[in-house]
């Protein structure tokens, strides 16, 4: 954090020096030192909550103005580019002025509140937020400004971004307390969150107990979610997308594609299923063992100038989630056995769908897989991800007639898998090699298990 503004200031009259510039002569006069003291008002800014993320929605304010804070409790909920995620004081104070309301949009680094030392800096915060942080007083508040904990961009900040806290129970039912996830749920299924007894900790409402009200009550005519001839407006989520898209399209790419048959990966999957094995998993795993034979797969070009074979294989798999997509990643998938990978891939979908995924688990990405073969898709090309060098796009598994080596016609599940790849670092037969390995591990896939 930048170190606090100073809050003593000597009046403009004082003489600073041993000997003024006047021909009287001088007298020491002991009089009492004339110190004002302005008052704190630090501005609550919006947070940079990924390395993405340029603006910020406010999805709601756990606090309302007037209320007491206390450092490290949550005061409102942002939505970024990836994730609902709470926003934390860093200081003991006062809610004094809420900036921009529920719904808002504000750029990081932005105020969107001021917090107040004391409850008579109250009205003084509140005026100055009234005339857009234009203080006209004699002795205008000092506004006193933190460095925020979640760079970059290296944006100052009153708070700190938490997708984990726990807020405390409502004081005396003046305020609902609910984690993100369950008031979105609430909002899209129209519940009164007022009307809820939570079961989280410390009496917070979380999603179960929005589901159990939705359950318990009778069933609604739904409205339909979609006004033809309507013009809407990108979320933050998709309009991270856009731009994330539109910078893919400097980076000079390629496709190679390859057809694999997936006839003992779909017998081992059967035989595994059982266990809480996904498909996914297993082509994580498949793909993570072939990118450590071919490590200039998993490289990445960053500045155009140079590129990195990164230490770590990190398989980024594409989700689509309500209003955008976002890629939670298994790290290490080469190293971590199936079931686990298994697991933490349940957990991470989970997380992504309740948008409270962290950073680490979504920006850490070396290598893409995007699957669309669960809707029936046959074969389709991926848009590269910024930063990374490859991403896979996976076909759906189809019987398909195939003629055997010995001149007969049979039948084999096959895939089709395309690769698109930035051409400064990766070329065809890196690719070529790569898709080899990895229809090797697919069609004799008793590595995945160890």
């Amino acid at each position: 954090m930048s170190g606090l503004l100073n809050t003593s200031f000597l009046p403009s009259s004082t003489c600073r020096t041993r000997s003024c510039s006047s021909s009287a002569p001088h007298f020491r006069v002991n009089k009492p030192r004339v110190v004002t003291v302005r008052a704190k008002i630090r501005e609550i800014f919006m947070p940079a909550l990924s390395s993405t993320m340029t603006e910020g929605k406010i999805v709601s304010w756990v606090k309302s103005e007037g209320d007491k804070l206390s450092k490290g409790e949550s005061v409102v909920v942002v939505e970024s580019d990836k994730a609902d995620m709470d926003v934390e004081t860093f200081y003991d104070g006062y809610l004094a002025a809420i900036m921009v309301e529920e719904g808002g949009v504000a750029p990081v680094g932005s105020a969107i509140a001021l917090l107040a030392e004391t409850e008579e800096e109250i009205a003084d915060a509140r005026a100055k937020a009234s005339v857009g942080g234009g203080g006209t007083s004699q002795a205008p508040p000092v506004v006193e400004d933190t460095v925020s904990s979640v760079p970059p961009p290296k944006a100052v900040s009153s708070a700190s971004a938490s997708a984990s806290a726990v807020h405390p129970a409502s004081e005396g039912g003046k305020r609902v307390v609910a984690s993100p996830y369950a008031k979105k749920l609430a909002k899209e299924l129209k519940v009164e969150l007022a009307a809820l007894v939570g079961s989280g900790p410390m009496g917070r409402i979380v999603a179960k107990d929005v589901e159990a009200a939705v359950a318990a009550a009778p069933p609604v005519q739904k409205e339909p979610s979609v006004e033809l001839g309507s013009v809407v407006p990108f979320t933050t989520m998709q309009a991270a997308v856009s731009r994330n898209m539109a910078e893919s399209l400097s980076v000079p790419t390629f496709r190679v594609g390859y057809t694999i048959n997936t006839d003992a990966l779909d017998a081992l999957y059967k035989k595994i299923k059982s266990k809480g094995v996904t498909m996914t998993a297993l082509l994580a795993k498949a793909t993570a063992l072939a990118l450590a034979k071919h490590p200039v797969v998993n490289s990445s070009c960053r500045d155009g100038n140079s590129f990195v074979y990164n230490s770590s294989i990190n398989i980024a798999v594409a989700v689509a989630i309500d209003g955008g997509l976002i890629t939670p990643v298994l790290q290490n998938a080469d190293k971590v056995d199936i079931y686990s990978l298994s697991r933490k891939w349940k957990e991470l979908v989970d997380k992504a769908r309740a948008k409270q995924l962290q950073p680490q688990e979504y920006n850490t990405g070396t290598f893409t897989l995007s699957n669309l073969g669960m809707f029936g898709v046959d074969r389709f090309d991926a848009i590269l991800p910024p930063g990374t060098g490859a991403i896979m796009a996976v076909g759906a598994s189809q019987p398909t007639v195939v003629a055997t080596k010995d001149g007969r016609i049979g039948m084999k599940n096959q895939m089709q898998v395309n690769v698109t790849a930035d051409h400064r670092v990766i070329y065809g037969a890196d690719l070529a090699q790569f898709l080899q390995t990895l229809a090797s591990i697919i069609e004799d896939p008793k590595d995945l298990t160890f």
